[in-house]
């Protein structure tokens, strides 16, 4: 199967929309029912072509009685039963409709809730990312799959950022790069010690972590050598040398965190709607934070789990084919695929990824992004899925 992931206002007072996306040989559009903020171009709307999404929003109405402390928040840049107009128009045109939900990245509630969000080993909070440690953030995953379900009545349901977010985020004019932080730095200043975390990982770790990140030896709180500090942190070209000892049980606290909200958030899918797909953006490395939350020992409740593919094709490959051997006889697995840049508006070259992605074990195609993508991008894209079939 095909899917165009859009957004409601891609859709949302662009009559010609639906039948765009029909033509370009897919079977269903993941339509974003709950989605962070940002900067889209639109460039087939009748009515703009740049909208400034300001935070993030819930596009079906919201109901008071149905959310406790957290509460998401209604969009003034479309209606706000968006989602629930362009599902219509999607479902008219012979589109299935699959829920497209960002779960834990919400930098509204995060700003508005500074005890709920992860925060690093040196205390820094990450406003974006709400950490689902807490029961509250979990409680608002599941009360967001419940309204969507509910309300929107979608013909499958997609979960993103199913687990912790981490450092690596696109923020308002980031300026990290010049900390030359290596990518073993940047999965520690991923780990979160809120006041919920930090209890959970093993005595030492935080100053194990810090040490690592300054090339410093760890210190106790007299600032002496520690202890429990594990030999061989400093330099690490990985985060489990960086860890040393510490690593498999601070591995295992992290994979907790995303299993333990994942298999909440499906039972409360299945109660509602036994047989609606579920569709899991995931990622095999237990490490991994963000969007693409770790699965690395399959989960069996789910119909598909997705890759993301967005980078180097022979790693994407690889991390497609660990998925397939993860997933059991009955779950596809699909492919994450990006059309925009800095991937070329080229038929062919679209159409050998797909090639390599089906390859390694993709099932489906899962297609970003059909509402910021050029005409050129398109037309690229369609003529690329039917080199593919």
């Amino acid at each position: 199967m095909n899917v165009a992931y859009v957004y409601p206002w891609d859709i949302v007072g662009d009559p010609a929309a639906p039948e765009r996306l029909a033509a370009l040989g897919v079977e269903a559009v993941a339509l974003a029912a709950s989605y962070h903020s940002t900067r889209a171009a639109t460039p087939y709307h009748p009515n703009h072509r740049v909208l400034d999404v300001p935070y993030p929003a819930f596009y079906l109405p919201i109901r008071p009685s149905a959310w406790s402390r957290l509460v998401p928040a209604a969009p003034t840049w479309t209606p706000e039963d968006a989602y629930l107009q362009a599902r219509d128009a999607l479902k008219a045109a012979g589109l299935q409709v699959l829920a497209w939900t960002v779960l834990t990245h919400n930098s509204h509630l995060g700003a508005a809730n500074p005890d709920l969000v992860v925060r690093n080993a040196f205390g820094d909070p990450y406003p974006y990312a709400l950490c689902p440690a807490h029961e509250d953030v979990i409680e608002y995953c599941e009360r967001l799959v419940q309204e969507i379900l509910t309300a929107g009545e979608p013909d499958g349901l997609i979960l993103e950022a199913c687990g912790p977010m981490g450092f690596g985020h696109q923020s308002v004019h980031e300026k990290t790069s010049g900390a030359d932080w290596s990518p073993t730095d940047v999965d520690l200043l991923s780990l979160c010690f809120c006041t919920t975390c930090a209890d959970r990982y093993p005595p030492g770790t935080r100053a194990q972590v810090r040490a690592a990140i300054d090339r410093t030896p760890p210190l106790d709180t007299n600032h002496r050598t520690s202890p429990t500090a594990t030999p061989g942190a400093i330099g690490a070209t990985t985060i489990e040398e960086a860890l040393g000892s510490l690593a498999d049980e601070v591995r295992a606290r992290r994979v907790e965190l995303s299993t333990s909200l994942r298999q909440r958030l499906i039972a409360v899918a299945r109660n509602i709607a036994p047989n609606l797909p579920i569709t899991l953006h995931a990622n095999p490395d237990p490490w991994a934070t963000g969007a693409f939350a770790p699965l690395p020992s399959g989960e069996p409740g789910a119909d598909v789990l997705v890759a993301n593919c967005w980078g180097d094709p022979a790693t994407d490959a690889a991390r497609l084919t660990r998925l397939k051997e993860l997933a059991g006889p009955d779950q596809r697995v699909g492919a994450y695929v990006l059309t925009l840049p800095p991937r070329p508006a080229d038929a062919a070259f679209l159409a050998d990824q797909l090639r390599t992605y089906a390859k390694a074990g993709a099932a489906e195609f899962h297609l970003y992004h059909a509402g910021l993508a050029s005409p050129e991008r398109l037309t690229a894209l369609s003529a690329a899925l039917q080199l593919h079939s």
